[in-house]
């Protein structure tokens, strides 16, 4: 029994060595068996890049949402009583199709199918996913058996209708591994998808059978890389007031399309860009078949707005006789005849009151005072034929038509040659911005979310000179005209308090076979090409709406007024443009304030012009805003932080913007109601804060604040006819 016993000792022993010193048995490594039946690994999911718009306003980002499961083996269930699976599938099904976009037999069919296949849960593809806690809740309330969420994310669009074929969307979608995954099918989402998508990280670490940390075990953790945040040149404010603005005449007069772009002719900036239709980027309603970006993927015939350019040109060689007389009504040219908007003319009139006028002949002859291919090589000057170079992708050229002596004619006054809404905006910029042309562009800057760095950093860039500054402040004077006098085609474009130059333009629209025009006043694309104040231009505006309904005692300028006007007023109230000495703005250069005693610093400051706004009970600043060397306009706010208790000013007429500043700067909880500026405020003015009670301020806008004029008196409109 010794011997016996003493050997089996042995042999386990031996075995026990070899297994240690192997690692192996049978061939089969038990470390690695060891990893497999407790190795757990997580998936860490990156977060999609947010765009923001200029101001650090959210225009999309991820959110938090849920994603349906239903449990259907029964092997969940431990109570009978209580069951924790789905048992009646029919009406699981039934109450299920209430509240996500599935059909109730589809449903029931995920539902037997999971089970006859004794999977232990199933979900239900997008239609399950994106889920809002609203939704959620409503139907945890229907108390199903089975039933659970899994926390999601969602991409979210917080502004509704919002630029919304420029930002476009991104969705869930299914890979091939069977996980899902959010990717940009649109617009903004889809061009830097690349960019916003991050990557995945994971944790690695030991667990027992029931899912639980072993101890002493290594976790080994792989962060997940968020995407990159893109920083936008959109105005929120200014979108919205065009979005508002685009809405209401949208509704109104029911026109085939409209579109329209708000820039700074200092930079080529892009403030404000949209469209109609239009869809809902986080339900997609309204989004039919054009995915496109009308502004830079669509040509138009842009009408009498071309005759800017065509004058520019003039001017730039000496060919503009403002005060020579031309017989106006018709011009012929071989065998073509080209009229004017009222077919008879005005008689024998100046050049200056044809172009107020709009008259096709007065261009016509200008054409033939400077040449063919004078007109042609100032035309290239101003990019049109080519791509501006926006930041977007898929933009198109149009084409100049220069072929036949009477396509240069029609070209001239904006018929039959095509350019982009892009391309007019591009060249307005170089008579707003002193000869120089700015290239469009609409992303500011893209940043790595994870450590800050700016990845790409956008910066103005001048496209060229196509014209000097003699001649651009010659063209605005001579457009401001077209709007305040009496023989003028822009009366309707009148905007309170300022001075707006610019074009209007009707263009006739090709039939779909291709042959001629449509007839009849609600078959013409009416646009205006303007900028204001028109001394010193701070936004240039384009309004086109196509084909609109309008009533017998209309004319085709008051539905693209009524949104020119409304943002031209409202954008400028918000930019701080005072409409008494609009063009002459007076600027005061922000100092070094901090270390140094607010007391002192507050005096300084208001002997430059501006006004201080201390947050603490003062003593040493320790933060401003803005920084040092900034050029801000005489009134502006100047924000010194101290430490102390914080006493509320008084907010009035205070821009959304200042509210902002404030709020992160003093860290108070501050719920800010409306945009625009401040209407009133829960606190009183001068009471120190000493609990975290929410300070609630209402804002309104401009539109709610100021009445915008509308003229009584019905301007006539021009037709343009290009030719018999």
């Amino acid at each position: 029994m010794l011997l016996l016993y003493g050997g089996l000792f042995f042999l386990l022993f031996g075995r026990i060595f070899y297994i240690q010193s192997t690692g192996e048995v049978e061939g089969q490594v038990l470390e690695a068996k060891a990893a497999a039946l407790y190795g757990k690994e997580a998936v860490l999911t990156a977060e999609r890049g947010k765009i923001y718009d200029r101001g650090g306003n959210i225009i999309a980002e991820d959110t938090l949402s849920y994603r349906l499961i239903a449990v259907v083996s029964p092997k969940a269930t431990t109570n009978s009583e209580k069951p924790q699976h789905v048992s009646d599938y029919k009406k699981t099904a039934e109450i299920l199709a209430k509240y996500i976009d599935m059909e109730e037999s589809k449903i029931y069919e995920i539902l037997s199918n999971g089970a006859e296949k004794e999977r232990w849960q199933v979900e239900f593809g997008t239609a399950g996913r994106g889920i809002s806690h609203d939704v959620m809740r409503k139907i945890e309330k229907e108390e199903l058996p089975g039933i659970v969420f899994a926390s999601d994310t969602k991409r979210y669009y917080p502004n509704g209708i919002f630029a919304s074929h420029l930002i476009g969307f991104a969705q869930k979608e299914e890979q091939k591994d069977g996980t899902f995954k959010t990717v940009g099918k649109m617009g903004l989402e889809s061009i830097f998808n690349k960019e916003l998508t991050g990557k995945d990280g994971n944790m690695q670490y030991e667990s027992d059978i029931f899912g639980f940390l072993l101890p002493n075990s290594e976790k080994m953790v792989k962060p997940a890389e968020n995407g990159d945040n893109i920083h936008l040149t959109i105005d929120k404010t200014i979108q919205s007031f065009l979005e508002d603005a685009m809405t209401g005449v949208y509704e109104e007069y029911d026109p085939e399309s409209m579109v329209a772009v708000v820039a700074d002719p200092k930079t080529g900036e892009i403030l404000a860009m949209t469209q109609r239709p239009t869809f809902d980027p986080d339900t997609r309603v309204g989004l039919d078949n054009n995915w496109l970006n009308e502004v830079t993927q669509m040509v138009i015939e842009p009408g009498s707005t071309m005759k800017v350019f065509t004058l520019s040109a003039a001017i730039e060689t000496g060919n503009w006789h403002p005060n020579a007389i031309y017989q106006s009504g018709q011009y012929t040219i071989l065998d073509s005849t080209i009229r004017d908007h009222n077919y008879v003319g005005w008689g024998p009139i100046t050049y200056l009151e044809g172009f107020q006028r709009s008259s096709n002949t007065a261009i016509a002859y200008m054409l033939e005072q400077m040449g063919d291919k004078t007109l042609i090589k100032y035309l290239d000057r101003f990019g049109f034929g080519q791509k501006t170079g926006i930041d977007l992708p898929g933009e198109v050229t149009g084409t100049i038509l220069t072929t036949y002596p009477i396509n240069r004619v029609t070209t001239a006054y904006g018929q039959g040659s095509t350019v982009t809404p892009i391309q007019l905006v591009q060249g307005m910029t170089a008579i707003a911005n002193d000869g120089k042309m700015m290239q469009p562009f609409l992303i500011d800057k893209i940043v790595d979310s994870n450590t800050g760095e700016v990845i790409k950093d956008n910066e103005p860039v001048v496209k060229g000179e196509p014209v000097s500054a003699e001649t651009a402040k010659q063209v605005r004077e001579i457009l401001a005209s077209t709007v305040t006098s009496e023989a003028g085609t822009a009366k309707n474009f009148k905007v309170e308090g300022y001075e707006v130059a610019g074009k209007t333009g009707t263009a006739q629209i090709s039939r779909s076979n291709g042959a001629g025009y449509l007839d009849g006043k609600n078959n013409y694309l009416y646009s205006f090409l303007g900028m204001a104040p028109a001394e010193d231009p701070q936004l240039i505006v384009y309004v086109a709406v196509k084909k609109p309904m309008l009533k017998l005692t209309e004319y085709g300028s008051e539905p693209v007024a009524k949104v020119f006007t409304s943002v031209v007023q409202n954008s400028l109230k918000y930019l701080n443009i005072k409409p008494e000495d609009a063009a002459q703005v007076q600027t005061a250069k922000v100092g070094n304030y901090v270390g140094k005693s607010s007391e002192s610093m507050q005096v300084e400051i208001e002997n430059e012009g501006l006004t201080p706004i201390v947050i603490g009970e003062g003593g040493e600043i320790v933060e401003q805003y803005p920084k040092q060397n900034l050029q801000m306009t005489k009134g502006s706010l100047v924000f010194l932080k101290t430490k102390g208790s914080v006493t509320i000013p008084s907010f009035e007429k205070w821009s959304l913007r200042n509210l902002l500043i404030y709020k992160a700067m003093s860290g108070l909880s501050i719920e800010i109601v409306g945009e625009g500026f401040v209407e009133s405020q829960s606190v009183s003015p001068n009471t120190t804060i000493v609990d975290s009670s929410p300070i609630v301020v209402n804002l309104k806008t401009p539109e709610e604040i100021y009445s915008v004029p509308v003229e009584e008196e019905p301007e006539a409109d021009e037709e343009v006819i290009p030719q018999d």
